[in-house]
């Protein structure tokens, strides 16, 4: 099993500080990936439904500090020399395609290819009206981004023409060090499983129970059959809570003592679970969940 966790670039944390010393510590300690996630500025008022609370509501409070995720991770890039970095996730619609693809394209050469594209359609249209961005049919938009970014990533001189994005033959330099940029989907719906099978190098679940993990890897891989595709070329990856005070569903966690936790990683592992994304809860502060995540990859992980 490898193990990532998410790092401090939002809340009250967020600062140049913690972002160093967690990178630095979770490296020494054996982490495999390093994760931000994507949200840049939200009204007061959102109607749209949080996928992953039951009543929909978005804990984050409107004026909740959140540092931009691909800055994070150029910034903990810089710091780090094996750890991967990840997007938990991107949301395809939230900047334009091509200045997306350059800015992906710079996190790979400056960490000298670590970079895990994880990627999303987003589901708060409020954010998309402040951006400036369109919501609507952003799943087709978002299969003809990924496109976009597979043309601007490997062809010499990229040209595309299609139906949201359009640009003659430009210079688009320097590519990524990876080939291919590896892309972890994101979503729980059968576009998502869709995308995954044909764009996805890892199906990237959060915050869900097993049981309902277990069923959508399985759509996943009758979507591979649709599309000729063998699913054991795609990971399976889940972000959870590491919570071991049980502050947070435990369907959705790593809690409890250090052999309860070994036991719920070894219950993701048989499902096909290869990378676990660790989000800390914990009192403390970041000093304190750093804590609970060096607890963890000393006591269990290790």
């Amino acid at each position: 099993m490898e193990y990532g966790v998410h790092l401090p670039h939002l809340g009250s944390s967020a600062g140049r500080a913690p972002l160093l010393e967690w990178a630095q510590e979770a490296e020494r300690l054996g982490a495999h990936s390093l994760w931000a996630s994507d949200h840049i500025a939200w009204p007061r008022d959102v109607d749209s439904d949080y996928p992953y609370t039951e009543d929909g509501s978005f804990p984050p409070g409107f004026d909740m500090p959140w540092l931009e995720p691909l800055g994070s991770l150029m910034f903990v890039a810089a710091v780090t020399e094996r750890v991967r970095l990840g997007t938990s996730v991107l949301i395809l619609g939230y900047r334009p395609t091509v200045l997306t693809a350059k800015m992906v394209a710079t996190l790979d050469v400056l960490s000298a290819g670590r970079t895990i594209l994880g990627v999303g359609v987003g589901w708060m249209k409020e954010e998309f009206d402040v951006l400036g961005m369109p919501f609507d049919r952003r799943g087709a938009r978002a299969d003809e981004c990924l496109e976009t970014f597979k043309a601007l990533f490997e062809q010499e001189s990229p040209a595309f023409a299609g139906t949201f994005h359009q640009f003659p033959e430009i210079g688009f330099s320097p590519k990524p060090v990876q080939s291919p940029v590896p892309v972890w989907v994101g979503g729980s719906s059968w576009p998502a499983f869709m995308r995954t099978a044909r764009y996805g190098d890892g199906f990237h679940a959060a915050f869900e129970p097993l049981d309902v993990v277990r069923s959508e890897w399985e759509d996943i891989g009758r979507a591979c059959e649709q599309l000729g595709r063998d699913r054991s070329e795609i990971e399976l990856s889940i972000r959870l809570y590491l919570d071991p005070h049980g502050r947070m569903p435990a369907e959705k966690s790593v809690h409890g003592s250090h052999n309860q936790m070994a036991e719920i990683v070894g219950q993701w592992s048989d499902i096909g679970v290869d990378h676990i994304l660790l989000d800390v809860v914990a009192p403390g502060g970041a000093a304190g969940r750093l804590d609970v995540f060096r607890d963890f990859m000393t006591s269990v992980a290790g």
